[in-house]
């Protein structure tokens, strides 16, 4: 079974905003950072240390987060998406396509170095979704 949960931009504040709601709400905290990653030189060197990708998973929540923005920066206000972590490659497709019709596709659906299959699109309805399929 698929599920949604936030997936907030915290525009270089990752990691500060993300301890925080650990020491608030508890759990496990991964933090994976632009430097090591495959990602790596995608980016300008002041980037290094930058978030892309964080979670906190805990006893009934999942929360993640990233420093990285789209193509438009960070905009405060616009700066959540909802993310499905999809249960198969036929649902992640179903999904996508579904949400895309009347939208716009933000990111394709493609194999990432991370084992799964991601996309990203703006529903007709200016809601931002991240699909992730792991394989």
């Amino acid at each position: 079974m698929s599920k949604i949960n936030p997936y907030i931009g915290f525009n270089g504040k990752t990691r500060e905003a993300m301890t925080f709601y650990k020491d608030i709400f508890g759990g496990e905290l991964e933090l994976q950072e632009v430097a090591g990653s495959p990602m790596e030189q995608m980016w300008p060197s002041g980037a290094k240390d930058a978030i892309f990708h964080s979670a906190l998973t805990g006893d009934g929540i999942l929360i993640m987060g990233s420093d990285m923005s789209g193509s438009g920066g960070h905009v405060q206000g616009n700066d959540i998406s909802l993310a499905i972590s999809c249960s198969s490659e036929e649902e992640i497709n179903t999904y996508f396509n579904k949400l895309a019709e009347g939208g716009h596709i933000m990111d394709p659906l493609k194999e990432q170095f991370w084992g799964a299959i991601f996309g990203a699109v703006k529903d007709k309805f200016g809601i931002k979704w991240m699909l992730n399929y792991n394989k």
